[in-house]
């Protein structure tokens, strides 16, 4: 296949060229990305023919919510406030979304935080039912999010807990001493964004092998892959079927 911007030779037959780009090893180069939350792929030009390349994502600011907040909401803040004395020094802001509870966390008190949401009477969060890692590349300084959804089983409620690090010393506590169910979530979380849970009993990867390079799951991963056999013919890794330069 020839990429779109090809120029014909003299006889009129397009001659090949090479994508620029990312290559089929891990790390590969890194192309250009596009702005955040423009187009598909973190690319730019018109290579992408998927018909997402001109997709503009509006952002809007993540603002504090007023009180009160409705619901059990009220009674999670102030319980939480009145059992965790450093509340206003741990808590960076409360926010009310889409039906759910956020309490974004500093990352150096999430440990502290998640204890006392297990271990109180008038909360009882006793399941960590997911941590998961989000990467807002060109949104926010500290890019790389980390988000605990807890359960309480007692009192059949739910809560989001955040905290933000930043990409250049990427470190949280862990909290698999709280919540054990935390193990292979952190891990999990550790392999594809590369947040490191200080503490954790053995924070190795889990989806990738354990000599690979990079995070595949940040943003400015490079699109790549392996070439694949498929009914005798040869597919080629995404990054290098058309050019995306």
């Amino acid at each position: 296949m020839t990429a779109p911007n090809d120029k014909p030779n003299d006889g009129g037959v397009p001659v090949p060229v090479t994508p620029a780009g990312a290559s089929s090893t891990a790390p590969a180069e890194y192309p250009p990305a596009s702005p955040a939350g423009r187009g598909m792929f973190g690319i730019q030009g018109s290579g992408d023919t998927s018909g997402f390349g001109g997709l503009v994502r509006p952002r809007r600011p993540i603002e504090e919510a007023a009180r009160p907040y409705g619901g059990y909401f009220d009674e999670v803040r102030d319980a939480l406030e009145e059992a965790y004395p450093a509340f206003g020094e741990a808590i960076e802001k409360v926010v009310v979304d889409r039906g759910e509870l956020t309490l974004h966390v500093r990352p150096e008190k999430i440990a502290e935080v998640c204890q006392v949401m297990r271990d109180d009477l008038a909360l009882r969060f006793e399941l960590c039912s997911s941590v998961s890692g989000v990467d807002y590349l060109g949104a926010d300084e500290r890019r790389l999010h980390v988000v605990y959804h807890l359960t309480s089983m007692t009192y059949r409620r739910r809560v989001r807990l955040e905290v933000a690090v930043p990409a250049e010393n990427p470190h949280l506590p862990s909290v698999t001493a709280v919540y054990p169910t935390a193990d292979w979530q952190e891990r999990e979380t550790y392999d594809m964004f590369g947040v490191r849970f200080d503490g954790h009993p053995n924070l190795t990867r889990i989806l990738m092998p354990d000599d690979w390079e990079g995070h595949p799951q940040r943003k400015d991963y490079p699109l790549g892959g392996v070439p694949v056999e498929y009914k005798g013919a040869e597919i080629p890794p995404p990054d290098q079927r058309r050019s995306y330069q």
